[in-house]
């Protein structure tokens, strides 16, 4: 018989609170109305594409503490040296 490989993930199954979907719906709906900004205090233009504002409404669930899973840390270019 074959056997089940189980996933590594937790047994507790979500990845994202409530609170997180909750977060992101918000700024969802503030996007349609157009009054979602990007930006430190919302200093920037107007969010206008979806995924724009599906990362704001994490960052502002991850600032309240909701359950949401860390950032993945951009990968950096090594800096091209020049060779005399």
């Amino acid at each position: 018989m074959a056997t089940k490989k189980r996933s590594s993930r937790k047994s507790s199954g979500r990845k994202y609170g409530k609170a997180a979907g909750k977060r992101v719906e918000s700024a969802m709906r503030r996007r349609k109305r157009g009054t979602l900004r990007s930006g430190k205090g919302g200093r920037g233009g107007k969010v206008k594409s979806r995924e724009q504002a599906i990362a704001i409404g994490l960052s502002e669930a991850r600032k309240k503490g909701a359950k949401v899973p860390a950032k993945k840390g951009g990968r950096r270019k090594k800096a091209s040296r020049k060779r005399s």
